[in-house]
């Protein structure tokens, strides 16, 4: 088993836990590993725990409503994709805005690229509803949000300058900050797990870089705080 495949194991395993701590009884049955799940996470590259927990509760509350869901970690540079069902489909490394920031500039998607001013080059944060449609100049594509033009589509070579390739196969999320806003994973990743699993549309997660959590996903931060005031009341009781 490759360390790789260990780390997405591990974080299955995390989010059985961190779905039964939300009131789940069949937590097992509904995140069970699949086998075929994808992993291109870099070598000894960990999934974060907010991610986890964030996952957990959007299958213990059914936030995504049944619909296939990714949970999108700017800072680490990670994007895991699950079913509907909630069982992890993959993982892997992905590009984002190169602007640090949450926000979208007004008219921001009717403006060409290059018009693109570099501190609103940024992937916003939040819950987004998304799925294939038309682009005015890349045919059908998978858009994350339509007002503000973000979509996921595979890196291209691009602009040579940019190095979006070797960005991408870096084991560092560092140099991971490169797009006009937009998602960038690896074709093989799009085209074994993105479109597969989003051809009729899905629910987006993105984590913020500068906002916060409660403020970008307030649902889930009162239900983890729930959760962890009730474990701290069983702790107590046991040691009455």
């Amino acid at each position: 088993m490759t360390n790789g495949r260990r780390t997405v194991l591990a974080a299955a395993g995390a989010l059985t836990l961190a779905i039964a701590s939300l009131g789940v009884a069949s937590a097992q049955e509904v995140v069970a590993q699949p086998v075929a799940a994808v992993d291109q996470l870099p070598r000894g590259q960990e999934v974060s725990r907010t991610v986890i927990e964030l996952a957990g509760w959007v299958v213990a509350s059914k936030d995504s409503q049944g619909y296939p869901f990714a949970v999108i970690d700017k800072a680490s540079a990670q994007i895991l994709v699950f079913g509907g069902d909630g069982r992890l489909r993959g993982a892997a490394p992905g590009l984002f805005g190169s602007a640090i920031g949450d926000h979208v500039a007004p008219g921001i998607a009717g403006l060409a690229l290059r018009e693109i001013p570099g501190r609103d080059r940024t992937t916003p944060a939040g819950r987004f509803v998304g799925g294939f449609g038309p682009s005015v100049d890349a045919g059908r594509v998978l858009w994350v949000d339509y007002d503000s033009a973000i979509s996921i589509h595979p890196t291209a070579t691009g602009v040579p300058a940019e190095r979006r390739v070797e960005r991408l196969a870096s084991p560092s999320p560092g140099d991971n900050r490169v797009t006009h806003g937009c998602i960038n994973v690896s074709p093989e990743f799009y085209e074994q797990v993105i479109r597969p699993t989003f051809e009729r549309g899905g629910v987006f997660y993105i984590l913020p870089d500068t906002a916060s959590l409660a403020e970008t996903f307030p649902e889930f931060v009162h239900a983890r705080e729930t959760a962890e005031g009730n474990e701290g009341k069983r702790g107590q009781r046991a040691r009455e």
